[in-house]
């Protein structure tokens, strides 16, 4: 891979949905758009407070691997696809073996490699 590509930034957003149908489809679409190189699926407990009452749900949660530039993006298509009214829609920057990063890059890219 083009070393070049390595200046760029690696992010993992962290976003739950209400049942698996909603978070492969949502999934689906942001590898099939180039948003995502790459979306983890697991399910999760959660405990929350919404609209002053504490609910208790099973969830499941996405890790999206993408890079940087693609955010507002996916902001836009998850809650175009989502089902909650608020979705949990969060982002870290990611470091790693350069290797993989950089494929995560390629693949979360408008840029042909």
């Amino acid at each position: 891979m083009d070393t070049s590509q390595t200046r760029k930034c690696a992010r993992l957003i962290y976003i739950t949905a209400g049942n698996m149908e909603n978070a492969s489809e949502i999934a689906r679409e942001l590898v099939s758009k180039r948003l995502a190189a790459c979306v983890n699926m697991f399910p999760v407990s959660s405990i929350y407070r919404w609209n002053e009452k504490i609910e208790e749900d099973n969830e499941i949660a996405m890790f999206v691997k993408t890079d940087s530039s693609r955010f507002e993006e996916i902001i836009k298509l998850v809650k175009s696809l989502h089902t909650y009214e608020m979705p949990a829609i969060e982002f870290w920057g990611i470091e790693g073996e350069q290797e993989y990063l950089d494929w995560i890059y390629v693949n979360s890219s408008t840029e042909k490699a």
